[in-house]
């Protein structure tokens, strides 16, 4: 009877709210639940901080998908590409330590993989100005079982698409090639470095890899106007780039810890927050985060993530206070333009 059941959640769910007389909070908490109601998402896990206090935290959920509750707290979402910002203070937590500089070749760590034209660094891959290509066809897809090392298989032997330094191309792919770099340097695991100078000092004990986690929420993709399943997938290669899973709750801990700036040095976060240049333009871009401004011309800091059986964003606003974080279970689903209006509901 799961059809009718689905059937009857079509006929019998509620209508969206209307949000011409909201503001603040009333607004922000309704935008969202339409945002469900209305089919544009399967789920969502939200929270959002003012001033280290929580403004809104809470879980939406489309009851005629047969989904559990969402838990902010609890209910674990892959996060995406938030993922390069906790590779990020990785970077700069060994930094510190002394296990790397910011301008190392690539090749001082990984010595064996095949040389190109080119030389290029740590910070070039972290930037996405190294040059290394981005992913062609079904490769954002593969379900592949690799380890971080042995993943490059696939893209080691291409070419780099320019000359390291001059150009600016987002990928995860640079990320698999940091993670390396920074695993040999550390002389362990990427995931369990991560774990014992980052996630576990800020207490992001719901941060997770894929291997490491067992219930999740069920992850879909558009299809039409309703979803389906989404493709399996195994992320774990790209972990430093897009492979962890979280919580709202969790990737807000990293949110306000871009604020206070207490695990590493103000000098480090400089380096991490500080949008590069290339040919004397800005790329928006830092060291595994996004630097720009919102539709109202506020700075923020964070990241958008978008992979298989998810959508994720992390804007961190230093001026405001502000700390907002969304988590969806569907593959791109065009929400950005509703989530940036939501944004500028809040002071």
């Amino acid at each position: 009877m799961a059809w009718w059941n689905t059937l009857f959640g079509i006929f019998n769910r509620k209508k969206p709210v209307s949000l011409a007389n909201l503001e603040g909070k009333s607004y922000v908490n309704s935008a969202l639940g339409n945002l469900v109601l209305e089919n544009k998402v399967p789920s969502i896990s939200v929270t959002i901080l003012k001033e280290g206090k929580v403004y809104l935290q809470k879980g939406y959920a489309n009851n005629s998908l047969q989904q559990e509750a969402i838990e902010p707290e609890h209910s674990m979402f892959r996060i995406a590409s938030i993922s390069k910002c906790i590779t990020g203070l990785a970077f700069g937590k060994m930094v510190e330590q002394g296990l790397v500089s910011w301008d190392d070749s690539f090749y001082k760590h990984v010595p064996d993989y095949p040389k190109k034209k080119y030389d290029f660094t740590l910070r070039q891959l972290a930037s996405h100005t190294a040059g290394i290509r981005s992913y062609k066809g079904k490769e954002y897809a593969w379900n592949k079982p690799w380890e971080i090392a042995e993943s490059i298989t696939f893209f080691k032997d291409d070419p780099l698409v320019f000359e390291p330094g001059k150009g600016y191309l987002y990928n995860s792919l640079d990320f698999v090639l940091l993670a390396i770099a920074l695993q040999n340097a550390a002389k362990m695991p990427f995931e369990d470095y991560v774990s014992k100078e980052i996630l576990t000092p800020l207490e992001m004990h719901q941060t997770k890899s894929p291997r490491r986690v067992v219930d999740t929420v069920p992850f879909f993709t558009r299809c039409g106007l309703s979803f389906r399943a989404a493709s399996e997938v195994d992320n774990y290669y790209k972990l430093a780039g897009g492979g962890y899973l979280s919580t709202s709750a969790d990737i807000a801990k990293l949110g306000q810890e871009l604020l206070q700036q207490i695990l590493l040095k103000p000098e480090t976060y400089k380096e991490l927050l500080t949008a590069q240049e290339v040919n004397g333009k800005s790329t928006y871009y830092g060291l595994g985060f996004q630097v720009s401004q919102d539709i109202l011309g506020r700075k923020y800091v964070g990241h958008i993530g978008n992979s298989v059986g998810a959508y994720s964003n992390l804007f961190v606003y230093p001026e405001q206070q502000l700390v907002a974080v969304l988590l969806t279970n569907c593959t791109d689903p065009k929400v950005q333009p509703f989530w940036d209006d939501i944004l500028t509901k809040i002071a």
